[in-house]
């Protein structure tokens, strides 16, 4: 579909119908292409009229959603690069030409704005085309049936999300890093288990990162991946962390002994490496230059997630030594016993029947969260540690990201609130879809539906690996 007049507001027509206009100075018009796509665009030009006496310039603009032509670049004031924006401005020197850009984009719409042709002649444009690029093929994946028409689309649309952020990594998202996150990779990998199952990509982010470490052992949180593997500088606790978390999960549903023999060292140097962060008593100790990330609201205290996030990770590095006979195992067992002891009789609290975090006994939802997906508690309790959280905690507020109510999500399941999870699904997810998206995004607070992490939504991406986790939980506790 293409329309005319500014942002695409008026006189919409099928594409076929785009070669029969003819265009000149400011003239612009949008092509909505049906679906959010990852890849390269191309389209025909040509002119009409007297010989061409000036080259042709265009301005042309990508967006994922359409809300982000009203917006320009001229106006950013944001903390990242505004070269993220995806605007090109071309000269054209000779007509016809089957006018092919070079980059990728991660878009739906395109705009194309004729800065300049001469008062002599004019161009017609035609047979504009997408040469599509994801790591797998969406045809593989079977229909959702969970018989609700919301969670099917709920379902679909974050199949589409991870479709387009697998590409030769699991990017965190197409528009903007397009870097490999160890937190993304975790949810990524395992809605990928649920869906295309493509099982060697996780293991060549596994490598990456495993090849790339830091003289210390710690894991980089992230890797740029943009012709040169090169692993950031920028290290975060919890994410360090999911390394072994994510080489667990991969082993349970795909056990590999070379991946293990491989890879388990490199889980057991992160370990070591955190281990000046536990007490002798088992309290998690955050640091400020070591920063455990959750969400990226800087709203609550953070301390007893970390603490959970340590508990639930330990578990698995367990798992792992068990799968690789190792004679730490017990040593380890003995470290989560001072964890969970800890968290039980220092940090929750008896009276509320909540978890509190940092010096000022702060209440919050991740706390809890994180401490009912780490099963610190029992069955029983994490049921009612859940019920109280709703009771007094919902409404969620301040929370930012889908990263976190991918966590919120799951705990409402793991505690044994099915209709509860299925409620906060369609509320989140579901409400992102009702405002057009048909990719989920990286931030997004129902209350502040602008908001933006780096001060300014024009860079905001809205198509974002960690956003896609419906697949993986629909999946395991609605199937």
């Amino acid at each position: 579909m293409f329309r005319n007049g500014r942002y695409g507001v008026s006189n919409a027509g099928s594409v076929n119908e785009l070669k029969s206009k003819k265009f000149g100075k400011d003239d612009n018009f949008l092509i909505d292409i049906g679906q959010h796509c990852v890849g390269k665009f191309q389209i025909h030009i040509d002119h009409v009229g007297s010989p061409m006496d000036a080259p042709l310039t265009l301005k042309i603009r990508f967006a994922e959603m359409p809300n982000e032509f009203k917006y320009n670049s001229k106006d950013y004031n944001g903390w990242l690069s505004k070269s993220w924006m995806q605007e090109e401005l071309i000269h054209v020197d000779n007509l016809p030409v089957d006018l092919k850009l070079p980059r990728r984009y991660s878009f739906r719409y395109v705009e194309i704005r004729v800065v300049d042709t001469s008062p002599k002649w004019s161009v017609k444009f035609s047979d504009p085309r997408v040469i599509s690029q994801s790591a797998v093929n969406k045809v593989q994946i079977p229909k959702s049936k969970f018989d609700d028409n919301e969670l099917d689309k709920i379902y679909e649309t974050g199949v589409n999300t991870l479709h387009d952020c697998m590409q030769d990594v699991f990017e965190d998202g197409p528009k903007r890093d397009r870097r490999l996150w160890l937190g993304d990779l975790r949810l990524q990998a395992l809605a990928n288990y649920a869906s295309f199952n493509n099982t060697n990509l996780v293991k060549r982010c596994l490598y990456l990162f495993a090849g790339m470490t830091a003289e210390d052992g710690r894991i980089s949180a992230n890797v740029f991946t943009n012709n040169k593997y090169i692993p950031d500088d920028t290290f975060m606790y919890d994410y360090g962390l999911f390394f072994i978390s994510t080489l667990d999960d991969l082993l349970k549903h795909e056990f590999n002994q070379e991946i293990l023999d491989d890879l388990y060292p490199i889980a057991k140097k992160q370990w070591d490496y955190d281990q000046k962060f536990i007490s002798d008593d088992g309290k998690v100790i955050t640091d400020k230059d070591y920063i455990t990330f959750v969400d990226w609201s800087q709203d609550f205290d953070k301390n007893t997630s970390a603490q959970a996030i340590t508990i639930f990770v330990l578990k698995q590095l367990i798992d792992l030594a068990g799968m690789a006979e190792d004679s730490e195992k017990l040593k380890y067992e003995n470290q989560l016993n001072k964890l969970v002891n800890y968290a039980e009789n220092k940090l929750f609290d008896h009276k509320k029947g909540l978890f509190i975090s940092g010096p000022n006994k702060e209440i919050n939802v991740a706390s809890q969260v994180w401490m009912v997906l780490a099963h610190v508690l029992d069955n029983e309790q994490n049921h009612a540690l859940m019920k109280k959280t709703q009771t007094e905690l919902f409404p969620i507020k301040g929370i930012a990201t889908p990263y976190m109510y991918h966590h919120v999500t799951q705990a409402l399941f793991e505690a044994g609130f099915r209709e509860a999870g299925i409620k906060l699904m369609k509320e989140y997810w579901g409400k992102m879809i009702s405002l057009g998206a048909d990719t989920y995004w990286e931030a997004f607070e129902p209350e502040h539906p602008n908001f933006s992490p780096y001060g300014n939504a024009m860079v905001n991406s809205f198509c974002h690996a960690w956003s896609c986790t419906p697949v993986w939980l629909l999946n395991k506790y609605l199937n």
